[in-house]
C-alpha cells in the first residue's frame, strides 16, 4: 500500500519539469495567437472607421444640440354678422434671418443683403414689393444703414427677423439649397394675417404688430408685459382694435420645428414637427354690408360738401374732410356698423412697413369713433383743425331738457317766449339762436324740435345754477351725474382698448370764467366733448326710454371646427326710471329738420347739432346729429360727426340716412319687422 501510495503522490524532478515547461508553451503559444487575432480586428475595424464610416462619425462627433424654430400660432378667422371674413390667418413659406450673437462682419451681411435682393427679385411674385439691399438690412436689423451708412448694434440676438412672406415654389428650393453659403437663412412655415381689401371697418378690427415691438416699454402695451415665454419675439400679435381686445381667444397654440445640426449650423438629419394650433373665430355684429354704406356715405358726403357748385352755399363745407358713425341696435347693443373715416389698409402692417407709410396713415390710425383722431391734413395744418372730438351742440338738448325736468326747474307745460337772444352776468354776456332767430312762445318740446339756445340757457342753465347755490361745483356735479347715467363723460363699457370717456369741460371753463357761465353754455352744448360711440349709445338710452346698454361687438365665439365656445348676452349697464310724460315730451321734440330723414320710409327721431370750436386755425363749425328708429319700438340708433361739416342738418344728417336705408334693406325691422314678407326691399341695393 505505500509503495502504490508513493506512486500516484511522487513525481520524478524531470518528469515534473517538462510538464510544466510544455504546460507554458501551450499557454504563451495561445496569448500570441489571440494577440494576432485582436489586432487584427481592430486594424479591419480602423480601416472601416477610416474609409467607410469616416464621414458619418465625423458629423455624429460634431452634433451639439438640435436647432429649435419656433412656428407662430395658426390666428383664428374675425366674421362680420353674415359669415363674411374680414380678416384671416393663411400659411405661406418665409424667410428669416438669425443673428445668434455671432460677430458679424459688415462687408460679408451687406453681401448677403444684396444676394437676397437678386434672388427675390429673379424667383419672387412680380407683384410683390421689391425689396432693395437697404430695405432687406433693415428687416435684418443687424445695425447695417447703407441709406445713412451708419452702424449700430443689433437691436436684439438670437431671436430670426422676418425678411419675406409668401415665399414662391422657386425662392424656398433656392434658399433650402444653397442655405450653407446664405448664413443665418432660415426658411419656415408662417401664419400671416391678410385683412379684406375693402378695409371693413378697419380701425374697429385693428392690427397686428410684431410681440417685441408689442411690449416695448416705449410704444408698447400694458396687456404684454410680463408674458415671460408665452409669446414668440417674432411673434405677431394684436395691438389695437378686436385683434387687441381678443388677443387670447384668437391666438391659439404656437409650434415647433426642430432638426439636428453640427457645429457648423449644418442639418445634419430630418426634422421634427409640431404643428401650431389654431385659436378661436370671432363672429362680430358688424354688417358687412351695413358697414360698406357708411364708410362709402361719408366718402361721397364730405366730396359733397367740398363741391360748393354741388352742396351750394348753405351746406358748403370746404374743410370737412373726416367723418365719423357708429349704428347700434336699441334692445341688444350690438354695433351694426362702426365708420372711421379716413380709413387705411391694414395689410399695411403685414411685414413692417416704412416711416414714409406710417406718417401718411399715422392722423388716422385711431379709431376716431372712440377716441381722438385727425383728418387727412399735413402735419403742419392739422393742429389748425378739430379731431374726431368735438362739442356736442345742440344735440344735447334732449338731456338738457330731461335734467330740467327731473330737477323741477321746468314741467312739461313750461312756456317761454324766445326772444332770439338771452343775456346773462355781471359781465352782460349774450348768447343767440342759431341766425339771432326768435321763436317766439315756446315749451320743452318745441324749444328742442327749434333747438333754442335761449330756451336751455334761461329755463334750464340758469334755474339750476340758482338752485344750487350760484359759484359751487354741485350743480356741475349734479350735471354730470345725470350725463353718466346716459354714457356720456364715462366709458361707454365696450371695453374697446383706447377708448375715451369724454371730457366734461364745464369743469375746466367753470374755473377758467364762472360756475354760471358754464351752465349756461353746458345747457346747449358747448361745453362737452364726447365720441360717437357715446353719442350713440346717449341716443340708444333715450330710444330705449332709460336703459344703458353695453355696445357689444361680437355675437360668439367658435372654435376652428365651428363648434361654439360662448355666446353674449344683452347687458344692461345702468337703467333710470323717469316718468313716461318726460319721455314724451324729450322724443316728440327729435323732430329737427334733417337732410335725407324725412324722405325716409318710417319715423326716425333725430336731433341735430352744430358745435362751434375754437382752434388755432380759428372758429369752426362741426356737424353732429344723434337719432333712432322708429319712434314707438326703436330698433336702431345712429349718430354722425363731421368735423367742420358746419350743420348737423346738411353735413351729417344725409350719412345716417343712408345707413338707416342699408339697415333696412339688409337686416330689415325698420320699414317692415326684421323678417317679415318684404322686410329689407325697401331701398335699392347700392
Amino acid at each position: 500500500m505505500a509503495n502504490q501510495f508513493s506512486r500516484y503522490t511522487e513525481e520524478p524532478p524531470d518528469q515534473k519539469k517538462g510538464r510544466i515547461q510544455k504546460h507554458f508553451s501551450i499557454r504563451l503559444n495561445i496569448f500570441f495567437f489571440a494577440t494576432f487575432l485582436i489586432f487584427t480586428v481592430l486594424i479591419v475595424r480602423l480601416a472601416i472607421l477610416q474609409f467607410v464610416e469616416s464621414k458619418y462619425l465625423k458629423e455624429e462627433t460634431s452634433e451639439i444640440t438640435k436647432s429649435k424654430s419656433p412656428i407662430a400660432p395658426i390666428r383664428g378667422t374675425i366674421y362680420d354678422r353674415t359669415g363674411y371674413p374680414i380678416a384671416q390667418s393663411r400659411s405661406m413659406q418665409s424667410v428669416y434671418y438669425r443673428v445668434e450673437g455671432r460677430a458679424t462682419d459688415k462687408d460679408d451681411i451687406i453681401r448677403l443683403a444684396k444676394e437676397l435682393e437678386d434672388i427675390f427679385a429673379r424667383f419672387g411674385k412680380p407683384e410683390q414689393k421689391r425689396l432693395s439691399a437697404s430695405d432687406i438690412l433693415k428687416l435684418m436689423d443687424v445695425g447695417f444703414d447703407l441709406d445713412k451708412n451708419k452702424t449700430k448694434e443689433p437691436s436684439y440676438y438670437y431671436v430670426p427677423r422676418r425678411i419675406k412672406t409668401d415665399l414662391t415654389n422657386t425662392e424656398i428650393a433656392y434658399l433650402l439649397e444653397h442655405r450653407d453659403q446664405l448664413r443665418g437663412i432660415e426658411v419656415f412655415e408662417d401664419s400671416i394675417r391678410v385683412y379684406d381689401k375693402q378695409s371693413i371697418s378697419a380701425q374697429l378690427v385693428g392690427y397686428m404688430k410684431r410681440y417685441n415691438a408689442a411690449r416695448n416699454p416705449v410704444s408698447g402695451l400694458d396687456f404684454y408685459k410680463n408674458k415671460g415665454d408665452e409669446y414668440l419675439e417674432v411673434e405677431d400679435v394684436g395691438f389695437d382694435g378686436l385683434e387687441l381686445m381678443y388677443q387670447d381667444e384668437l391666438r391659439g397654440q404656437k409650434g415647433v420645428k426642430s432638426y439636428p445640426v453640427n457645429a457648423l449650423q449644418k442639418i445634419i438629419g430630418p426634422a421634427t414637427l409640431t404643428p401650431p394650433e389654431k385659436g378661436h373665430n370671432l363672429h362680430l355684429t358688424i354688417d358687412k354690408n351695413v358697414q360698406l354704406v357708411a364708410q362709402q356715405a361719408i366718402t361721397d358726403h364730405l366730396n359733397f360738401l367740398r363741391n360748393r357748385r354741388l352742396a351750394g352755399d348753405i351746406a358748403y363745407a370746404p374743410n370737412a374732410r373726416s367723418g365719423y358713425a357708429v349704428a347700434m341696435e336699441v334692445k341688444t347693443g350690438k354695433i351694426v356698423a362702426m365708420a372711421s373715416m379716413p380709413d387705411y389698409d391694414t395689410n399695411t402692417w403685414t411685414g413692417g412697413m416704412s416711416t414714409e407709410e406710417y406718417n401718411q396713415i399715422m392722423p388716422f390710425i385711431n379709431n376716431g369713433t372712440i377716441t381722438t383722431s385727425y383728418p387727412d391734413y399735413p402735419e403742419k395744418e392739422r393742429s389748425k383743425h378739430p379731431s374726431s372730438l368735438v362739442y356736442m351742440g345742440s344735440t344735447v338738448k334732449p338731456l338738457s331738457v330731461m335734467i330740467g325736468l327731473m330737477e323741477n326747474v321746468i314741467t312739461p307745460s313750461s312756456t317761454y317766449s324766445d326772444g332770439g337772444s338771452f343775456t346773462f352776468g355781471k359781465d352782460k354776456r349774450t348768447i343767440s339762436n342759431s341766425d339771432g332767430h326768435a321763436y317766439g312762445l315756446l315749451n320743452p318740446t318745441t324749444a328742442i324740435q327749434v333747438s333754442s339756445n335761449t330756451f336751455m340757457s334761461a329755463m334750464i342753465g340758469m334755474p339750476l345754477y340758482n338752485k344750487y347755490g350760484g359759484e359751487k361745483s354741485e350743480v356741475l356735479d349734479v350735471w354730470a351725474k345725470y350725463f353718466a347715467e346716459f354714457g356720456l363723460g364715462v366709458k361707454t363699457g365696450s371695453k374697446l382698448p383706447n377708448e375715451y370717456e369724454g371730457s366734461n369741460e364745464f369743469y375746466k371753463n367753470a374755473k377758467s370764467s364762472s360756475y354760471q357761465s358754464a351752465m349756461v353754455y353746458a345747457s346747449w352744448g358747448q361745453n362737452e366733448k364726447y365720441t360717437t360711440l357715446q353719442l350713440t349709445q346717449f341716443a340708444a338710452t333715450l330710444a330705449s326710454r332709460g336703459k344703458r346698454m353695453m355696445p357689444q361687438f361680437v355675437e360668439k365665439v367658435t372654435k376652428s371646427s365651428g363648434d361654439l365656445v360662448r355666446g353674449y348676452e344683452p347687458v344692461v349697464l345702468n337703467e333710470v326710471n323717469y316718468p313716461k310724460n318726460y319721455w314724451d315730451t324729450v322724443i316728440n321734440g327729435m323732430r329737427s329738420g334733417a337732410e335725407g330723414i324725412e324722405e325716409l320710409p318710417f319715423p326716425v327721431a333725430r336731433k341735430t347739432g352744430t358745435s362751434t370750436q375754437d382752434v388755432p386755425g380759428g372758429r369752426v363749425d362741426n356737424a353732429v346729429f344723434i337719432s333712432f328708429a322708429p319712434i314707438n319700438d326703436p330698433v336702431l340708433a345712429i349718430a354722425v360727426v363731421v368735423p367742420e361739416g358746419r350743420f348737423g342738418k346738411y353735413g351729417a344728417a344725409p350719412i345716417a340716412a343712408k345707413m338707416y336705408q342699408a339697415y333696412d334693406q339688409y337686416i330689415g325691422g325698420l320699414s317692415a319687422p326684421a323678417g317679415a314678407a318684404g322686410a329689407g326691399n325697401a331701398v335699392k341695393r347700392p
